[in-house]
């Protein structure tokens, strides 16, 4: 394929790095360029009239990955006038007018508080034959007031807030995000519900730090009632939340999960380190009482939850004391899983000049045995399940190798990973349909479950995805006098997820 021919739409992809907000970002960026006019491309489609890279920038080698993969559509966007690439994200925030001086063959690079701009930036940079660099240093839109394009028929994310007001010293995001800001309850609501009604089951509430919410129009019990109001909101059946701090945790969100059917038992609250030494040099401001102390009362409230977590290995001044500490906590927590990471020096971050940066090889054998010991804790407490019956909301794309064993896959209530045999029921089974099915077999990582399912429920999720039907959401205005609702995007002249 060359550019879109004359009056056929132009084609786009998005390819997204990172976190959670950074995904849902990614669906406000589809869902504004096909507003524009735009076509999404196949994923086979190896030269799509747009392409948009929506960036990380808190590990390492982020910067590293995005220069080779702009390096390597160099050459095609060269055999293809009319191409343009587009960068945003949290890097884009971060390098600036870096990233066209190493790729000048860019034609757009955007940040983190002006997604609504891409269109209008993708036209401008197609008429002047220039790049177009724009990143302002507050939000202009809450990325609510977009308009979105779903990725599942049966499971959405709903921004609650963007921003971070915590000052951890190993954490670039604050500066690229900005200061928190939250919506107000019912926009919330508003857009949970508007997901219900195209047929999602679960949803999926997200912020920086969730747990601070209402920060902005002072009610410091505002996100235990926002989970309460959820169960009111009638074929919700599932919601969760990421992620919370341990810092601003509070028992009212305990009783508020507990005691609301439709939240699920699930809990994911990073540790960073078992260390209080470590904990402070992080500018963490809990110790690791008060973190083992929040997983008591959510065990005694809910014994079934699955507690996950963020670890971080080899902070600077991590001593031998300090890492065998944070295996102390692993043991005596019993997460059912852990994002473990190597630590990563990021420039403008305090603990990057901090002394005592350790060697790689240290670092690595910490990683090592961290890894080891949370793997041993995991698949004793997923063993643990076997025999017991499970309620799997069935996924796409959660089982890489259902094809090859002939396998269905799907997330349990508790967010475990369960791949089940379909049996009798093959080929009837839908992503969004929901089936109870025993745990045959436990592996750190997943459950399997091989008998027959005990029972399938066809779900208007199910019928969405099976229509090809994803939802799209507009855009919901905002109860916040200081954010407008978006400009209307131009027509298109000939031709736009810790903590």
């Amino acid at each position: 394929m060359t550019t879109a021919a004359a009056g056929s739409p132009r084609t786009y992809q998005v390819r997204t790095y990172g976190c959670q907000m950074n995904v849902h970002d990614s669906e406000r960026i589809s869902g504004l360029l096909e507003q524009a006019g735009y076509v999404r491309a196949a994923e086979a489609d190896e030269q799509p009239d747009v392409v948009v890279f929506n960036t990380c920038a808190v590990r390492e080698n982020a910067d590293n990955r995005l220069y080779g993969n702009l390096g390597h559509l160099r050459p095609v966007k060269d055999k293809h006038p009319g191409m343009q690439i587009a960068v945003g994200g949290c890097l884009a925030q971060k390098d600036r007018g870096e990233i066209v001086r190493k790729a000048p063959w860019v034609d757009v690079v955007f940040g983190t508080h002006n997604i609504g701009s891409l269109p209008v930036l993708l036209e401008r940079a197609r008429h002047n034959t220039a790049a177009e660099v724009e990143i302002l240093e507050s939000l202009d839109v809450f990325p609510s007031t977009l308009p979105t394009r779903r990725e599942s028929t049966y499971a959405g994310w709903v921004s609650i807030s963007v921003g971070c007001n915590n000052t951890c010293t190993f954490c670039i995001v604050p500066s690229l995000r900005g200061k928190e800001k939250d919506r107000r309850p019912g926009d919330i609501l508003s857009e949970v519900r508007a997901l219900v009604d195209e047929g999602v089951l679960e949803v999926t509430l997200l912020g920086q730090n969730v747990n601070s919410y209402g920060v902005e129009f002072g009610d410091r019990y505002a996100f235990g009632k926002l989970l309460r109001a959820c169960g009111d909101i009638e074929g919700l059946e599932r919601v969760r939340f990421t992620s919370p701090h341990p810092k601003d945790f509070t028992d009212d969100v305990i009783a508020a999960m507990a005691e609301t059917p439709n939240v699920c038992h699930s809990l994911h609250m990073p540790l960073q380190s078992g260390s209080d030494d470590v904990l402070r040099a992080m500018r963490r401001s809990y110790r690791s009482e008060k973190y083992l102390g929040i997983i008591e009362k959510v065990r005694a409230a809910m014994p079934d939850a699955a507690i996950t977590t963020d670890i971080i290995v080899g902070f600077p001044g991590e001593t031998d004391a300090d890492f065998e500490k944070t295996l102390d906590v692993v043991r005596e927590a019993r997460f059912s899983s852990a994002f473990t990471f190597q630590y990563s020096k990021r420039p403008g971050t305090p603990a990057a000049t901090m002394d005592g940066q350790l060697p790689k090889q240290v670092v690595q054998e910490r990683y090592e045995r961290l890894i080891a010991t949370v793997e041993e804790i995991t698949w004793a407490e997923n063993r643990k399940l076997v025999g017991e019956t499970v309620e799997v909301l069935v996924a796409v794309g959660e089982g890489r190798k259902d094809e090859r064993t002939g396998r269905l896959s799907g997330r349990a209530r508790d967010g475990r990973l369960v791949h089940f045999d379909a049996g009798s029921l093959a080929g009837q089974i839908r992503p969004g349909d929901i089936v109870h099915t025993t745990v045959t077999y436990a592996a750190p990582h997943h459950l399997n479950a091989d008998g027959e399912p005990l029972s399938h429920r066809r779900t208007r999720a199910g019928d969405a995805a099976e229509a090809g039907r994803a939802p799209r959401t507009p855009g919901v205005l905002l109860g916040l006098p200081t954010i407008g609702a978006p400009a209307a995007a131009p027509a298109p002249t000939g031709g736009c997820a810790a903590r």
